[in-house]
This record gives C-alpha cells, sequence and structure tokens, in this order.
C-alpha cells in the first residue's frame, strides 16, 4: 500500500525530471527561440495534451509571423506535459525541413538514413520546421523516406508538429502525393493559421 509519502516523492521524483528534460530542451534550442511567447490557444491546446486536442499540429502562415517560435515554444510545452502524464521523458526529434532531406539522401555521409528512417519513425513526436523551403530530390528518394516516416507515424497515430508556408493539401510538389494524402488526415482539426505582419521586418526598422 502507497503512503503519502511515497506519493510525495514520486510527484517530486517526477517533476525533478521535468525541469531537467525541460531545461535541457530549451538550452538545444536556437538562442533566437527560447524566449517565451504568448501562443494562439489551439497551440497551447495541443502542447497541454487537453481532450480536444488533435494529436498533431500543423502551423502555417505567411513569412515572418511567428510560426518557428511559436512551435519550439509548444514542443517546449508539449514536453513537459510528456512527463506529467507518463513519468517518462520523450523523445522529440527536431529537424529544419532542408537539412532533414540532405539527411536523407542515399549520398548522405553524416548519416546512416535507414537508422535514421527509424529514428524518425518511432519519436515520441517528430517537429519538422519550414517544410516547403526543402527541394525534393530529382530522383524521388527524398519522397520514399519521408512515405516511410509518415505512413509509419500515421498508421500508429503518433504526433508531428509542422511549420509550413502553406496548407498541408498544397504540400504534394515537396512531399509526394501519397505523403501529402496522410498529412491531410493526420493534421485534421490541427492546423493553426498564423496571421499578422512580418516581425523580422518590425525588428529591422
Amino acid at each position: 500500500m502507497l503512503s503519502i509519502s511515497d506519493d510525495d516523492d514520486r510527484a517530486s521524483v517526477r517533476q525533478e525530471r521535468r525541469q531537467e528534460a525541460v531545461s535541457a530542451f530549451l538550452s538545444a534550442t536556437p538562442a533566437i527561440y527560447r524566449r517565451d511567447v504568448a501562443i494562439a490557444p489551439q497551440a497551447a491546446s495541443w502542447a497541454s495534451w487537453t481532450n480536444e486536442a488533435p494529436v498533431s499540429l500543423f502551423l502555417t502562415g505567411p513569412i515572418g509571423v511567428g510560426k518557428t517560435h511559436t512551435a519550439w515554444q509548444s514542443a517546449r510545452r508539449w514536453l513537459g506535459t510528456h512527463i506529467d502524464r507518463t513519468g517518462r521523458k520523450p523523445h522529440i526529434e527536431t529537424w529544419r525541413s532542408t537539412a532533414l532531406f540532405d539527411a536523407l539522401r542515399p549520398d548522405s555521409r553524416d548519416w546512416d538514413v535507414r537508422a535514421l528512417t527509424r529514428q524518425l519513425q518511432q519519436a515520441d513526436l517528430l517537429y519538422i520546421d519550414d517544410l516547403a523551403a526543402a527541394r525534393v530530390s530529382p530522383t524521388g528518394w527524398t519522397q520514399e523516406r519521408l512515405y516511410e516516416i509518415f505512413d509509419e507515424r500515421y498508421i500508429n497515430r503518433r504526433p508531428c508538429l509542422i511549420t509550413c508556408d502553406v496548407l498541408p493539401g498544397a504540400t504534394g510538389d515537396i512531399v509526394g502525393d501519397r505523403v501529402q494524402s496522410r498529412l491531410r488526415e493526420m493534421f485534421r482539426g490541427g492546423v493553426l493559421l498564423l496571421e499578422g505582419a512580418d516581425r523580422r521586418a518590425g525588428e529591422a526598422a
């Protein structure tokens, strides 16, 4: 039989684990995105695992409206919620689309493509930033690997977080028709349009 003291000890260990994991994630976050910002209620709901929240979140909108900053902060909150709910530190994969597409090339010197594909299939959360910025390989190899990754995550309902300048249904030229179809389903109810002026232009002024 568990005592109140046992429950307190477990809560303390979980809180310590949460703080350490969130701190480590924050340290690995690009410096410009470490500052806390107010995020849209739909993003906060997803990060907090509310009952009405979708499994995956797709942030779209014009360039410079804060998609990436929102995504990093949402992922950090999601991590904390994961530990609160499960007691386990999640495996989160964070990638810029351009770096990911390069890593998935068959001639990649820095990555074992098969091992990386499995890693991306099985991660607790896969975050891909600026999906529309990447160019597909002429041979179609990248799209084949993306299909393997997203099909596995789709059938096992593993969450994804994506930022992109276009909607999921307009990504066919980037990821291929089969992946586009899965993205439509995966992000149904989870597409968040961010609007506003280009923040970078304002800061430059």
